[in-house]
């Protein structure tokens, strides 16, 4: 599914009425129809009511009062409180309240916070619907509308939401304060990023788009995001042909490890494995080599020059002579942030002809080396940051970069040219083109030690079965947090751990491809 901005849903609209000639009513007269079929589908069991439209005097509120005019038509029980004065409202959503009220519709104004407490009091209701804020709200909700939003999410009724829940910005996901908790959501002609990413994501309940009559043409101008979805992900397996062996399913070198962190090594080693590459060879310091050797018993092993428990840069030419005749490297899952381990990860970023995939102390090492990332050819780097490497990496606090995950992302992507896993709820990808997705899978039971060294495992064994980078990424993200979603569902989402998942894997994948 694409999604959309807010600003990009404000100028579907314009060309609509403005290019092709739809009406702005007809628009509102079309979504108030469709919300109110969905609303009638998922809500049967309330028939008839009595229903409360809570409203706006902006277009959103013009499709709440279509939605009550069509409600009162099939027999609903509706009243409708608007927080604004009669005088205040214009345009095509005083044509579609005159309407309302025409066929007998019970509304009332409430301008003010006494006026509303009056209202709300008196209410007898089964069901809420949120028409007070659309995908236009930037600032945060204050006055009668914030105490209307309490009201809503204080009573515990089911509440369907009109476009989008009242207090959620339409383009980040933030809450503007204070936010409707949703059951259903109805959203008009294309989905919008906020509705996706944390927090607003947990307010949407379940998503609706409904098409109103805007033309493709118009939508396929605008570049969007991409929520990748089972659909998305499913076509992106790569194949097993049936003569294949382990030569077929690509080779890859891991280099990591150090005293204390051998676990981060393996568990890549056996996240590529479990992903179905066919041969892995870790590459670590002499001193960790006969604790891996026992933990790994599939992947290969290579000890190299040890300084302290760390590698060094002694090890390089090693690493060249490892990376020869293989299909992707992945730097970085427990290397340690050793001077010297920071020279080798610089000499190997510099270097290595093959796809890399840096993650863990290899972004880290990084962080005062990402000059290198440029030089190398465009998108043929996985970076894989959580929101504390991304900020040690761009200088910009947690906090701001967990309020535009998607821009931040994105113009890192095109600046350093890599492909950029920014890692948390709702993972986003972004590719040196401009390419920005968000995945849909994964549960708080990934917050555990050892999940992101699967992640880097999956996408580099995608790497090596012939995937470019990106699709690894987009794939390896997606299929690593269904398998989390799929444990979940027999185990709940506390106590996962990363060996749990890696023997998950291989089932999630069945399980998407049948």
């Amino acid at each position: 599914m694409k999604l959309y901005s807010a600003d990009q849903v404000r100028e579907f609209d314009r060309q609509t009425m403005d290019e092709i000639g739809i009406p702005g009513i007809v628009l509102m007269e079309n979504a108030g129809v469709a919300a109110t079929n969905l609303f009638c589908a998922h809500f049967v069991d309330v028939f008839p009511g009595p229903v409360v439209v809570l409203a706006g005097k902006g277009n959103n509120g013009g499709d709440g009062y279509v939605m009550a005019r069509h409600l009162l038509n099939r027999g609903w029980q509706v009243v409708t409180l608007i927080l604004a004065e009669s005088e205040a409202i214009s345009g095509d959503a005083a044509h579609n309240l005159r309407a309302l009220i025409a066929c007998g519709g019970v509304v009332e104004f409430c301008p003010e916070e006494t006026s509303l407490d009056l209202a709300l009091e008196s209410l007898n209701v089964r069901v809420i619907i949120d028409a007070l804020f659309g995908t236009g709200l930037s600032s945060p909700v204050r006055g009668h509308y914030a105490r209307a939003i309490d009201w809503i999410n204080g009573k515990g009724y089911p509440v369907f939401s009109v476009d989008i829940p009242s207090g959620i910005d339409a383009t980040n996901g933030r809450v503007l304060g204070r936010a409707v908790k949703a059951k259903e959501t109805v959203t008009f002609a294309v989905g919008k990023v906020g509705q996706v990413l944390a927090p607003g994501c947990e307010y949407v309940g379940r998503l609706h788009v409904a098409d109103i009559g805007i033309p493709p043409q118009v939508t396929s101008r605008g570049r969007g995001v991409v929520f990748v979805e089972a659909a998305e992900a499913s076509a992106l397996f790569p194949m097993r042909p049936f003569a294949g062996h382990k030569g077929t399913f690509g080779h890859l070198v891991v280099v990591g490890g150090s005293k204390g962190k051998s676990g981060a090594a393996a568990m890549t080693a056996e996240g590529a494995l479990r992903s179905g590459a066919g041969l892995v060879t870790v590459a670590c310091p002499a001193g960790i080599h006969d604790i891996l050797e026992t933990k790994l018993t599939e992947a290969m092993t290579v000890s190299l020059p040890d300084a302290a428990g760390s590698l060094d840069l002694r090890a390089y030419d090693d690493i060249k002579r490892l990376w020869r005749q293989k299909q992707a490297l992945a730097l970085g899952p427990g290397l340690g942030l050793s001077e010297g381990g920071a020279a080798l990860a610089g000499c190997i970023v510099r270097d290595c002809p093959l796809p890399l995939v840096v993650d863990a102390d290899g972004i880290n090492v990084l962080c005062d080396q990402k000059d290198l990332l440029s030089a190398r050819p465009a998108g043929t780097t996985v970076l894989t940051p959580h929101s504390g490497e991304m900020s040690r990496l761009t200088g910009v606090p947690v906090s701001e970069i967990e309020a535009d995950r998607v821009g931040v992302a994105g113009d890192f992507a095109k600046k350093y040219g890599v492909v950029l896993v920014l890692k948390g709820a709702r993972t986003v990808i972004a590719s040196p083109d401009g390419d920005l997705f968000i995945n849909s899978t994964g549960n708080p039971g990934l917050a555990t030690g050892g999940m992101g060294d699967v992640l880097t495992g999956v996408i580099s064994g995608l790497l090596v079965q012939g995937l470019p980078p990106l699709e690894a990424a987009v794939l390896g993200v997606f299929w690593h947090g269904c398998a989390a979603d799929d444990l979940g569902q027999v185990q709940g989402n506390a106590g996962m751990t990363a060996t749990d998942l890696l023997r998950q894997l291989p089932l999630t994948r069945h399980q998407i491809l049948t």
